[in-house]
């Protein structure tokens, strides 16, 4: 069992039991580890206490993150998308496919892909001579199961295992930086329709440790009664974490649903909360 493994069975445990608020014991428990072991393995995956984590999940705390990013997105409504956002915190430039390039499902292109371990489970990752193309993460079915969903956004294409030059890439992704050095670039060539482009990178302007809802980013992008055609745009993205649609959520405060699992959603929020120090802001707050 990996670490964020023992951290989702956390998470579900916390489902089951949070009107109990259980002590470190008994989380340490859930993870299957020693307090003492549990503690530390914790607070060197998450960077803060388990305690700080899970306040930084907390309902009231998503909802003081929702209010507070509004003026986020004002700014970014003036600022307009008449260029690729270069806001997001890992500096991604983000490169559509042509028509015709969709409709070849990238024939005569190769892809090298390969499997790596992430801080939210093991990933494939893809990456053409144009960038990354494809990020998901392997579920209960399977290697096989994630190299299918590569395959069927490319059915032409050349694939060539390269777990080596993938697991590169993974740490540039999921790379942690807590002093304020700069995220390393990143580009990203995906297949989408232009609305669903247009969406993608809007979402690239949400700060890390910043939430939205769709019907924000619908009004960012000048659709504002589109917001049921944002979502469907947010649950195709390609490229998981590297266009953050983890980081839009329901217009009521909950997290809602992800395809990487609702578990991982809510581990990959807390794990930015606590990059970007919530939990002290938040502290700050309730004190």
């Amino acid at each position: 069992m990996n670490d964020y493994e023992r951290v989702a069975n956390v998470i579900r445990f916390l489902d089951r039991h949070h009107t109990e608020q259980p002590d470190l014991a008994e989380l340490s428990a859930a993870a299957g580890l020693s307090p003492f072991h549990f503690h530390r393995l914790f607070s060197s995956w998450a960077g803060v206490t388990p305690k700080d984590f899970l306040q930084c999940l907390t309902f009231e705390h998503v909802k003081q993150l929702l209010s507070g990013g509004r003026n986020v997105f004002d700014a970014a409504l003036d600022a307009g998308l008449s260029g690729p956002g270069r806001l997001h915190d890992l500096c991604v430039t983000l490169e559509a496919a042509s028509p015709g390039e969709m409709k070849s499902g990238g024939a005569g292109m190769q892809i090298d892909f390969g499997f790596a371990e992430s801080p939210f489970g093991e990933a494939l990752i893809a990456e053409s001579k144009r960038g990354i193309c494809h990020l998901t993460f392997v579920d209960g079915s399977g290697r096989n199961a994630a190299r299918d969903r590569l395959v069927t956004e490319w059915p032409n294409a050349k694939l060539n295992r390269n777990d080596a030059r993938m697991n590169e890439l993974c740490a540039k992704i999921f790379t942690e930086l807590r002093d304020g050095s700069a995220r390393p670039n990143l580009r990203a060539f995906v297949r989408g329709t232009p609305f669903q482009v247009r969406v993608w990178r809007a979402l690239l302007q949400i700060p890390l440790g910043s939430l939205t809802t769709y019907g924000r980013l619908a009004q960012l992008i000048g659709q504002s009664k589109a917001a049921r055609a944002v979502g469907s745009a947010v649950g195709a993205n390609p490229i998981s974490f590297i266009v953050p649609c983890h980081r839009v959520i329901r217009e009521t405060g909950a997290l809602g649903n992800y395809g990487g699992g609702p578990i991982r959603k809510r581990a990959m929020v807390g794990w930015e909360l606590s990059l970007a120090g919530s939990g002290d802001r938040l502290s700050a707050t309730a004190a």
